[in-house]
């Protein structure tokens, strides 16, 4: 059990440091396309978290963005195959590398939607002239409502979760919610100080999500999810921030709570930024004056 533990570790290490699921000497699966409802479908494979797209009348409107360029011109390759209409916009659930750096694979005349911290954090992040003439260029703060054709699609905010950046993608006909990064199955969340996410507005969020008419769950590292594995993710984090605020309570030290947690420290990001655990990220929450 212990090898099976450091093996997953070291994965995940790699996969989040490199903001994909794959270390760059691994040849990524093949893309693929998955039915969903309707006209909606999920892409996986290729470098980078999973995507999704949905065929409107006339146009294409795609999630996600892959993390290369070859992995983005192999989706598009996919998309072409199912239908002859254009992509016309690239909706970003958030501004994880492997969610948008493979923009650059797409044509410059592309739309694409985001929500403003997400332009904020790509602009800080996009140094080169080729990436910048991707930055969004449409851009939102609570709510963006699109119509293609008879379809309602809805883009929502809620809270820093994640990120401060992390969006929605509602299509209400259908019930499908794309979560980019806002849920993980079967490992904890991921949440990025450095981009103001925070773990007790994540369940803030979820809540919200689940206020919403949808029982399939797209999410950008694992299989579709259901209202059910939403709800266990709720669960999961609030018993974790319970027990480290009782903790705390009784006076433990950080290295005390990490000890009873079993965490064990993780080599820095590259470019020196300390990689932190959930329980760490929790009690620093709990403990920084606001």
């Amino acid at each position: 059990m212990k090898k099976t533990f450091k093996l997953t570790a070291v994965f995940f290490i790699m996969a989040f440091f490199g903001g994909g699921l794959l270390s760059a000497q691994e040849e990524p699966a093949p893309i693929k396309v998955i039915p969903v409802k309707g006209n909606i479908y999920e892409v996986i494979g290729g470098r980078g978290a999973n995507a999704g797209f949905f065929i409107g009348e006339k146009e294409v409107l795609l999630i996600e963005a892959k993390m290369d360029k070859k992995s983005a011109q192999e989706m598009i390759a996919e998309i072409k195959k199912l239908t002859p209409k254009p992509i016309k916009y690239v909706v970003l659930t958030h501004s994880d590398g492997d969610h948008v750096n493979g923009l650059i694979g797409f044509p410059q005349d592309i739309n694409i939607i985001s929500h403003f911290n997400t332009r904020r954090d790509m602009e800080q992040a996009f140094k080169e002239a080729e990436q910048r003439l991707y930055l969004p260029r449409i851009t939102f703060s609570k709510k963006l409502k699109l119509h293609l054709g008879q379809e309602l699609i809805e883009l929502l905010y809620f809270y820093p979760a994640h990120t401060d950046g992390d969006i929605v993608i509602f299509f209400p006909a259908e019930k499908v919610a794309f979560l980019g990064d806002l849920i993980f199955l079967n490992r904890e969340p991921l949440i990025h100080r450095h981009k103001n996410g925070n773990s007790f507005c994540l369940v803030k969020t979820l809540k919200e999500i689940l206020k919403l008419d949808a029982d399939t769950f797209v999410h950008g590292h694992g299989d579709i999810a259901s209202r059910q594995d939403v709800e266990g993710v709720i669960a999961s984090l609030q018993e974790k921030q319970t027990k480290i605020k009782a903790l705390i309570e009784e006076g433990k030290t950080l290295p005390e709570i990490k000890k009873i947690f079993k965490v064990e420290d993780r080599p820095a990001r590259p470019g020196g930024r300390p990689w932190l655990s959930l329980v760490e990220i929790i009690y620093l929450e709990l403990t920084e004056s606001k």
